[in-house]
């Protein structure tokens, strides 16, 4: 362990002891003390207290800029104005109906209008949007495979849970991946139905067609590979797909939870000028509440209709969630606001870009609308193979380091990204390149270090 990471880790421990405390209370009722693997980390993870805007503080007080934002849930940040004045009024007219209200057309127009989809349904997350599309692919065109990309994340359903995280030598060659379970309870028959292929390389994905004639319903894939730091399609690889599911009759499915409002107002689609057969939605559309949709054409959502395909969910279009999803849409997501954060993101990665090269670390910076990452590799990575040879200790000392300097850069995990909400400032942005601009000379003299370390215990 790098000492100057030792020393961050000492210093997070003397700044959160509720926190600590906090966890081990959990521990004693939650699995891992948190109600999500993902958030839970060494030495225990941060509790809040509060948020409001761009910022929380936690229960020892310390506040930090927000660029964890939920897992990219709240490009509207925290406590926006315009939602929160949508859900106070519908607090006293009704929490839930389970029965038809006008909000589900208004918000279903608010999509139909930006997405390339003619009808949708809703939800409330990205798991329940993404297996429904994957279901009614699968009705669509009577075939029951589905093609993912090696370390592409998905939600939590079966068809999802397969290469995720996958290690070697269980996941075969890059260029003819094996598909690995995503952990213990994902039958067999899940994994066999989910052939993987690798981003950014088309060949593998036309091989899985040859291996698979006739037989495969859909490919679906984030447009943006998000589940590996930030992973960007190559030219020509999105058009490619399309080509290759039209070609094959199978659809194509854009799992939009991240991107779809974070990338611009049309969405992936829009941004890359390719168009799915489905999209996905789901996080930053609720504006901090849960909040799901998947949409495609009138032929294919007509199945639904003709009870061929069964879809339902009590807490479907919770008129709280539908009040909030409303208002995100309508004053949050709008033109200008895009771009306000643009140009924050700008300023933000070119940043980072201008300290990168002032100290010489070798890194990069991946961005694309309000999402972005610094990634610590010598060159562009393509795809999950290329992601796995990060050096985590690295990782973990920028992360800790910008956490003890008021900036969370990102949630915890280097597989994540930093998004940047509406209510972000000039000044949020440049107090947090302030706070990388003074951990950035450490990170290189550790990285530094390291590359002539390695080589003496290779010798040896």
């Amino acid at each position: 362990m790098y000492p100057d990471l030792q020393k961050e880790l000492a210093t997070f421990q003397r700044r959160t002891p509720k926190s600590a405390e906090a966890h081990q209370k959990n521990l004693k009722r939650i699995p891992l003390g948190v109600a999500s693997n993902y958030r839970h980390y060494d030495p225990w993870p941060i509790f809040v207290k509060e948020a409001s805007g761009s910022k929380f503080r936690d229960l020892d007080g310390n506040e930090y800029i927000d660029h964890n934002l939920t897992f990219g849930a709240l490009m509207a940040g925290h406590c926006h104005p315009a939602v929160m004045k949508a859900v106070e009024k519908r607090l006293s007219t009704g929490t839930m109906f389970g029965m038809p209200h006008d909000m589900e057309w208004e918000l279903a127009e608010e999509i139909c209008q930006r997405f390339p989809v003619e009808m949708c349904r809703f939800g409330n997350s990205g798991t329940e949007a993404t297996m429904h599309a994957i279901r009614l692919a699968r009705a669509a065109t009577g075939r029951d495979k589905i093609i993912k990309f090696e370390g592409a994340y998905h939600g939590l359903h079966d068809s999802a849970l397969v290469s995720v995280k996958p290690h070697a030598p269980e996941f075969g060659d890059v260029h003819d991946p094996i598909s690995v379970s995503g952990g213990l309870g994902v039958p067999k028959s899940a994994i066999a139905n989910v052939p993987v292929a690798t981003f950014n390389d088309l060949n593998t994905v036309e091989r899985r067609f040859k291996e698979n004639p006739g037989q495969i319903a859909a490919i679906i894939l984030e447009p943006i590979l998000m589940n590996v730091g930030l992973c960007l399609p190559q030219p020509g690889f999105l058009k490619g797909l399309r080509d290759l599911a039209t070609r094959n009759g199978a659809l194509l499915i854009f799992d939009e939870v991240k991107t779809g409002a974070k990338l611009g107002w049309g969405g992936a689609s829009e941004y890359f000028n390719v168009k799915p057969d489905m999209v996905c939605l789901a996080k930053s559309i609720g504006g901090g509440f849960p909040l799901a949709a998947f949409g495609s054409s009138k032929s294919v959502m007509d199945l639904i209709s003709q009870h061929k395909v069964f879809h339902g969910g009590t807490y479907n279009t919770n008129p709280v969630s539908m009040a909030a999803g409303l208002a995100t849409f309508r004053e949050v997501l709008t033109r200008d606001n895009y771009l306000h954060v643009d140009k924050l993101g700008r300023k933000l990665a070119d940043g980072y870009r201008k300290t990168i090269a002032r100290v010489g670390l070798q890194a990069y910076v991946a961005d694309a609308g309000v999402n972005g990452a610094l990634m610590l590799y010598p060159k562009e990575i393509l795809n999950y193979r290329d992601w796995t040879t990060i050096d985590t200790d690295l990782w973990r000392h920028y992360w800790f380091g910008m956490v003890n300097r008021g900036i969370m850069p990102q949630p915890y995990w280097w597989d994540e990204q930093w998004t940047i909400s509406v209510q972000h400032t000039d000044a949020d942005i440049d107090r947090h390149l302030a706070a990388f601009d003074d951990i950035a000379a450490s990170l290189a003299k550790a990285q530094q270090e390291r590359t002539e370390r390695v080589p003496a215990e290779v010798a040896h």
